[in-house]
């Protein structure tokens, strides 16, 4: 029997030392702004999958502050099934894009891009909701 199960994901809001919000520009598809993130690896928890994931993609060192929401629904990624836990994160240092990030750039809370990948809107708008 095969199974076809949901991908686990990680997203991190990262929060830079009172300057923003850390976006990236992917470098592959879907193109656009997106949260840092990726998959989680096998025999990685969500938490190590976030900080992992953060470095390589914002060469930033980041601290989890909490657990925002995890997001299931089944279109939220056009290549395949995944669910992404999303965590709050501080950081501090220069970010520098890596990895998966073409480009990176720190908006403030209320000049982030209208237009980002996946279900990204979705997930800052729940953010701001909730933090601010």
């Amino acid at each position: 029997m095969k199974y076809r199960n949901p991908i686990p994901t990680v997203d991190i809001i990262i929060e830079l030392e009172d300057q923003g919000i850390v976006l990236i520009k992917r470098k592959n598809p879907p193109y656009g702004w997106a949260i840092p993130g990726g998959f989680v690896d096998y025999g990685e928890s969500l938490e190590e999958a976030a900080v992992r994931e953060a470095k390589e993609e914002t060469s930033l060192d980041v601290t989890l502050l909490r657990q925002l929401h995890t997001y299931s629904d089944p279109d939220r990624d056009k290549r395949c099934h995944t669910i992404s836990t999303v965590f709050i994160a501080r950081a501090k240092g220069e970010p520098m894009a890596a990895d998966d990030a073409l480009e990176l750039q720190v908006f403030k809370p209320d000049e982030l891009p209208q237009e980002l990948a996946f279900d990204h809107r979705k997930i800052l708008d729940d953010y701001l909701i909730t933090v601010y």
